[in-house]
């Protein structure tokens, strides 16, 4: 793309290899301007070349045709090796003629777009690493002062700044500039004042001055301006709208539905947008069509997102654009959402045919998902955006996304209330709940949990109100108020039997267990977990029955029925496995290995905290199976 260091690269490039003796002949270098108000032809680039071959003046073919016999006759005698750089060239009519007609010498073109018709090898250069970025701003500042002891003294707003310049090479350059000039302020000070703008490259243009050791000027925007304008309008209206699309990378169904047009259709002017470099693809492993996503640098992103912003009428397009995409993202996620609670007996959801195609799609589309749910703060898009954000608890709850839980559920319960749709928003204050007792902020979860609860009661709605008490007892229980705890377990309990729910009326009593444990009422607690898994079972619920026998394996071990208790665990880690519920098969492994210890199989329960540890790591939770693997060291050491 623009401001990539395709030049300096080359010219490097050159210098080292003449260095090296590849190039006895030297170097030819032309500049074509191709992206500028006027381009240089091949015409005028001819006379250049030939002038830097020595013929000029009454010397030189009064006609074009004949200067190119002259050019590559010249070239053709020339017997030391060259190397032509043409450097920055649009079209290949710019240099087609130019091309020396011999092996014997090297060509390097530079260029923002990718003439895949041609049978030339391509270097396509991406951005710096952070590392490198950092490292080139750093020897900036020190060829100005070699006592500039910024970059040491800020190293983290050293690279914050380098991830606002999107570790472009010339937008870094913007950057080093820009402190060069303000050399008595901090970088941090640069930070926030780039930071804070829409539009990253703005911001840098508006502080740049001069230009770089080519003669061109130090400014973002041009690059980018001269970009686009040289874009079909059909190419320029996708890349304008691709700004627009939530999270960093979008699948093709995706852009197909910000554009309002067929997959196939838009994977054609995807791929004609990446031989431009304004869109980079992204392959994601399945090798299909269907699997690519593409990538907008930010600067490129803030840019288009620019220029919808400055017209009415790209305003409108751009937010009925968004409208599609977040349709598009609710009615996937919600299908998504319907297969990952799907039961035996239910109808049957569209697209996914098992949870493993479901979870899938959710992974690789989850920063788009957040982010598109996030628009719920937004009035035109708060409907669809809340109802999306409530469809992807089950999804964030089971890859344990806690962050992106509160967050997302956050936002859809304040536009909710903003609405006065009291009952979405009890809903989001229910899923506000859940995961931030799983985020061990207990006393907000019971403040969140209360509010659901009095909204549900205000309504009526005595099927959540039984979910809303289910979810306070456990909230309660964690903050250590058993007896209130069993109290909202029992309440949710008989609101169930009343409503004839028998499944969910299978979790109140398991839910109720748990607290009856932990108040030592172990009889009790068996009772109420065995009920549990009868009516999971009866449900066709394996991940609900994988937790029931779990749990029952608990209460059996409390009350000294060990090996009743291992049988029990085995059951768990069966139902567990076979749903892919690795988190759990953990948990529940961790627990078949105290239990094993405690009938003293030291053995036997080194291996299950080995495989503890290897679920947990699949459920993608570190710290637990770090202890796991901590506690399988001990019995080792303990064993030798």
């Amino acid at each position: 793309m623009g401001g990539i260091g395709k030049t300096a690269l080359a010219v490097e490039a050159a210098h080292r290899a003449r260095a090296k003796g590849w190039f006895p002949g030297g170097t030819l270098f032309v500049d074509l301007r191709g992206y500028d108000d006027n381009p240089v032809t091949a015409d005028q680039a001819v006379l250049a070349l030939l002038d830097a071959l020595g013929v000029h003046g009454p010397d030189l073919p009064p006609t074009a045709a004949r200067q190119y016999d002259t050019y590559r006759a010249l070239l053709a005698e020339r017997q030391d090796r060259t190397l032509l750089i043409l450097d920055n060239v649009s079209t290949p009519s710019q240099y087609l003629p130019l091309l020396p007609g011999t092996a014997h010498h090297g060509v390097l073109i530079t260029s923002r777009d990718r003439p895949d018709a041609l049978p030339v090898r391509f270097i396509d250069l991406e951005v710096l690493d952070p590392d490198e970025s950092a490292a080139l701003v750093t020897r900036a500042l020190h060829e100005a002062d070699e006592r500039d002891d910024r970059p040491a003294r800020e190293p983290d707003a050293l690279r914050e700044l380098t991830t606002l310049c999107g570790h472009l090479p010339l937008a870094l350059q913007i950057a080093a500039a820009m402190l060069r000039r303000r050399r008595h302020r901090s970088i941090a000070s640069l930070v926030a004042e780039v930071g804070k703008g829409e539009d990253p490259a703005a911001v840098l243009d508006n502080g740049s001055s001069g230009t770089d050791l080519y003669g061109r000027s130090l400014l973002l925007r041009p690059v980018l301006e001269t970009s686009y304008r040289r874009l079909p309008p059909d190419q320029a209206r996708l890349l304008r709208l691709l700004s627009l699309a939530p999270g960093p990378e979008t699948g093709t169904e995706a852009v197909a539905a910000l554009a309002g047009l067929d997959t196939e259709a838009t994977l054609s002017l995807l791929e004609d947008l990446a031989a431009t470099h304004l869109v980079a693809p992204v392959q994601d492993g399945a090798g299909s069509a269907s699997g690519l996503r593409w990538r907008l640098h930010d600067l490129v992103r803030g840019f288009g997102a620019g220029v919808v912003a400055g017209e009415a009428g790209l305003r409108e397009e751009g937010e009925a654009a968004r409208e599609r995409v977040l349709e598009f993202y609710y009615r996937w996620a919600d299908a998504a959402d319907n297969r990952l609670g799907w039961l035996p007996g239910r109808v049957e959801p569209e697209r996914f045919a098992d949870r493993g195609q479901a979870l899938a799609w959710l992974d690789s589309e989850r920063a788009g998902l957040v982010a598109a749910a996030l628009w719920a703060r937004e009035e035109r898009f708060a409907d669809t955006a809340v109802r999306l954000g409530l469809c992807l608890w089950r999804y964030l709850d089971w890859r344990r996304y806690f962050d992106d839980w509160i967050t997302v559920s956050r936002a859809a319960q304040e536009a909710a209330h903003c609405a006065g749709d009291h009952h979405n928003e009890a809903m989001a204050w229910n899923n506000l709940g859940l995961a931030l007792q799983e985020a061990g902020r207990v006393e907000e979860a019971i403040d969140a949990h209360t509010r659901d609860l009095d909204l549900c009661q205000a309504a009526g709605d005595h099927h959540n109100e039984a979910m809303a008490w289910n979810n306070l007892g456990l909230a309660l229980q964690v903050a250590g108020r058993v007896e209130e705890a069993i109290d909202a377990h029992t309440r949710d309990l008989d609101l169930c039997q009343a409503a004839g729910d028998h499944h969910n009326e299978a979790m109140a009593w398991n839910n109720l267990g748990l607290a009856l444990q932990v108040a030592g009422r172990v009889e009790e607690a068996i009772d109420a977990h065995t009920r549990a898994r009868d009516l999971f079972q009866a449900a066709g619920d394996r991940r609900g029955e994988a937790m029931a026998w779990n749990n029952l394996g608990l209460a059996l071990e409390e009350a000294s029925r060990v090996e009743e208790a291992i049988e029990a665990y085995g059951k768990a880690l069966e139902a567990s496995r076979e749903f892919g519920d690795w988190y759990g098969a953990g948990q529940t492994l961790h627990n078949l290995a105290r239990a094993h210890e405690d009938s003293h199989r030291p053995a036997d329960a080194r291996a299950c905290l080995l495989q503890s540890a290897e679920a947990f790591t699949r459920a993608d939770a570190p710290a637990e199976a770090a202890q796991a693997r901590a506690q399988a060291t001990r019995l080792d050491e303990i064993d030798t």
